[in-house]
């Protein structure tokens, strides 16, 4: 059924319910009823079909809610690796000119480099792409989850600080946050030379806030126009959740993401 299937439902069935009792009182039982027993009884059932009505209704509209909240989370799913299909393509695109550059030149030990480059490209898009959103498991145990496998697969210790409720977050808004989560960890892997990172994620009424931490070189200004970091992709998605987005470098070197945003 669809809302406006509803709207209308919701706009006759009282006066229909209320009328066509008053009308069958009045031509047929105004002889076994009493005024006051007839008002009675119509307060009594317009109550009782009200109730059951409202759950009907309620219930359907939660569940038409479920499906549509469903749709739109597969959908950013869908986009989400559509983007990383885009970036795969366009990263090896590059480090296979250039490594059919070097080689014609015979510059072996950086073709070599391009070719790790390439291996550790593909490593890290077909790592984000098994940690599916689409998992049947809390925003915070998949994030867990993949920063622990993170930290294994690239050397670099990753300390966790989460406190998020479950549900907190849409499912849309999920696929959102840990798409920067991935790109964010994804250039300390590439760009930072960092040996430690952290990751601060808290939830709460009034709002939250997410902190993602370096102790390498630092982003410099000079970056912070620059493609290859994947900030565009990152202030997208902060838009998206209407939050505040901030990345710069350290005082005492290294480089700190933050993603804030309002409470529930």
């Amino acid at each position: 059924m669809t809302y406006r299937s509803l709207k209308w439902l919701t706009i006759f069935l009282p006066p229909l319910v209320i009328g066509g009792f008053e009308f069958i009182r009045h031509d047929f039982l105004l002889d076994y009823l009493t005024m006051e027993a007839g008002n009675y009884l119509i307060t009594l059932l317009t109550f009782v079909l009200s109730y059951l009505f409202a759950t009907w209704m309620f219930r359907t509209i939660e569940q038409m809610s479920a499906r549509i909240a469903e749709e739109q989370a597969r959908r950013a799913v869908y986009e989400e690796r559509e983007r990383l299909a885009r970036e795969l393509h366009d990263n090896i695109a590059q480090t296979l000119f250039l490594l059919n550059v070097k080689l014609r030149r015979g510059y072996l030990e950086e073709a070599k480099t391009a070719v790790a480059e390439i291996d550790q490209t593909l490593r890290q898009a077909i790592f984000n792409l098994r940690a599916s959103p689409e998992e049947s498991m809390t925003l915070t145990a998949r994030i867990t989850k993949w920063l622990d496998e993170w930290s294994a697969m690239t050397g670099i210790e990753v300390q966790q600080d989460l406190t998020v409720p479950d549900q907190y977050f849409s499912p849309v808004q999920e696929v959102l946050l840990f798409g920067v989560i991935q790109e964010a960890f994804t250039n300390i892997r590439k760009h930072a030379d960092a040996t430690k990172a952290s990751l601060y994620f808290a939830a709460e009424r009034r709002g939250w806030r997410l902190t993602i931490r370096d102790n390498g070189r630092g982003i410099e200004p000079t970056d912070l126009s620059s493609h290859k970091y994947g900030l565009s992709m990152m202030k997208e998605r902060a838009t998206k959740l209407d939050a505040v987005f901030a990345i710069g470098k350290d005082e005492t070197g290294g480089t700190t993401l933050t993603l804030s945003g309002r409470g529930r």
